[in-house]
């Protein structure tokens, strides 16, 4: 039963992707008959909108050892038994498991050039009016990072927590003993120790921020200015969906497949370079 779920779940989408790919599909005519090679892989490789769009999306994981750096220092100031901790940690996980399209609406009235909080504030302390953070094509990326990372926080707080609460306190005591100051227990015990949750936080990040499109979908009009906010799977839906030309969405979902799998295969070979153990 399970590998016959595999079988219709899996497998299946995947060869008819790949089959789909080097056709002109449009989702109304025949596969067979449309039939193309690997001609939409060769356009795809002098179409100026993919590589933009791969661009910003590569932009987009700059988010990513941003949120990873504030998450540990953030779990670490919450490993401690200080009054309303479990109210606080509640509050950091709210946004993991609020509606995507429900915080990326609020989030586009808080970036609204006229009358959003970001530039209200920024008018009041400054006296200047803030940036056009969706219509600009440089702060608009800038407004999506941020968003990125506080709506992942969470996860890495959480994760990050955990990993801590693993680490034996006689570590630390040793050290303190050997007259370790908190810099050097942080960076010889606290991050080494961590690193396997840090390697399942990047994997899981890089996954994930390769296949934004909700944010981009909600938060932008048409992918910004000039598409300078769109990503490879903002690219992919409109291609597909909006100008019809669904085989040429599959060469680009499976290009995006192969540029995942060699990210993470990457990784998973060089984590026994950083990645520790507490054997």
């Amino acid at each position: 039963l399970p590998f016959l779920g595999f079988l219709l779940f899996m497998a299946y989408p995947i060869c008819f992707a790949v089959f789909a790919s080097m056709s002109k599909w449009t989702g109304m005519n025949s596969l067979v008959d449309n039939f193309c090679g690997l001609q939409n892989y060769i356009n795809i490789f002098h179409d100026e909108k993919f590589w933009k769009s791969l661009l910003t999306t590569i932009i987009y994981l700059i988010g990513i050892p941003i949120g990873m750096i504030l998450g540990l220092l953030l779990a670490m100031g919450m490993n401690r038994k200080i009054p309303g901790i479990r109210l606080l940690r509640t509050m950091y996980y709210v946004p993991v498991v609020s509606s995507l399209v429900a915080v990326s609406i609020l989030w586009a009235w808080v970036y609204n050039y006229d009358y959003g909080l970001f530039n209200s504030i920024i008018k009041l302390l400054t006296g200047h009016h803030g940036p056009n953070w969706l219509g600009d094509e440089f702060w608009v990326k800038v407004a999506l990072i941020i968003f990125m990372v506080w709506k992942g926080l969470g996860t890495s707080i959480i994760l990050y927590l955990a990993g801590l609460q693993n680490i034996p306190r006689n570590y630390y005591e040793a050290a303190s003993i050997d007259g370790a100051n908190g810099w050097q227990k942080f960076r010889h015990i606290t991050v080494p120790l961590v690193s396997p949750v840090t390697f399942y936080i990047l994997i899981t990040s890089l996954i994930g921020g390769f296949q934004v499109f909700v944010e981009v979908q909600v938060m932008t009009n048409k992918g910004g200015t000039n598409y300078s906010a769109a990503t490879v799977v903002y690219y992919l839906y409109d291609k597909a969906f909006s100008n019809g030309q669904l085989g040429y969405g599959c060469a680009l979902a499976v290009i995006l497949a192969i540029i995942i799998f060699i990210i993470t295969a990457l990784n998973f070979a060089g984590q026994d370079r950083w990645v520790k153990t507490m054997d």
